[in-house]
C-alpha cells in the first residue's frame, strides 16, 4: 500500500511540474508580419481568423485596430464576433496607414494543422473598399512558412514558426 502510495504522489508530482497538457491543449505560434501597400487614407482594420473546412469562421486569432465602433467594416468576421462575442482585447493591436508593418504572433490549435483550415487576413479602411479575403493561406505543414501577397490592403504577410 506504501508503494502504490508513493508511486501516486510521483505521478502528481511530476503531472504538475511538466503540466498536464492534451493535445488539444498544444499550440502553434507563428510570428506574422503584416506589411500594407502605400494607400492613402486612415489606419487599415484587419481580423486574421482560423476558418474551417467549410468556410465558416472558427477563431479569431488577431485584431488590428482596437475601436470596437468600427469592427463591423470587417463585415464576414463581425458577424461571426457578433454571434460569438469573443474577447478580443489580448489579440488586438493599433491600426497601421498605408506602407506600415506591424508584427504579431498567431497562437493556432495545432490539431487544426493539415486537416484543412485556412488562416484569412480580412481588411477595411474607413470610408474605403472591404476585402474579406485580403489574403487567405491553407494551413498545411508546408504553408506555416512563407510570404503570402494580398489582393487589398495587405501588400504581404510573411509566416514564421515561432
Amino acid at each position: 500500500m506504501k508503494r502504490i502510495l508513493c508511486c501516486l504522489v510521483a505521478v502528481l508530482v511530476l503531472g504538475a511540474t511538466q503540466g498536464w497538457r492534451s493535445k488539444s491543449d498544444e499550440q502553434l505560434k507563428l510570428k506574422c508580419l503584416i506589411q500594407l501597400t502605400n494607400y492613402s487614407g486612415e489606419g487599415a482594420y484587419m481580423a486574421a481568423s482560423l476558418i474551417d473546412q467549410n468556410g465558416t469562421y472558427e477563431q479569431t486569432l488577431y485584431v488590428m485596430g482596437q475601436d470596437e465602433k468600427w469592427y463591423n467594416e470587417l463585415v464576414s468576421w463581425f458577424s461571426f464576433f457578433e454571434k460569438k462575442k469573443e474577447a478580443v482585447d489580448a489579440i488586438s493591436g493599433a491600426t497601421i496607414a498605408g506602407g506600415e508593418r506591424t508584427i504579431c504572433v498567431l497562437e493556432i490549435p495545432k490539431e487544426k494543422l493539415d486537416k484543412g483550415y485556412k488562416l484569412r487576413f480580412e481588411t477595411s479602411v474607413e470610408s474605403q473598399k472591404y476585402y474579406e479575403n485580403d489574403v487567405e493561406v491553407a494551413l498545411t505543414s508546408s504553408t506555416i512558412k512563407g510570404n503570402y501577397e494580398g489582393t487589398g490592403y495587405i501588400r504581404y504577410v510573411r509566416l514564421i514558426p515561432n
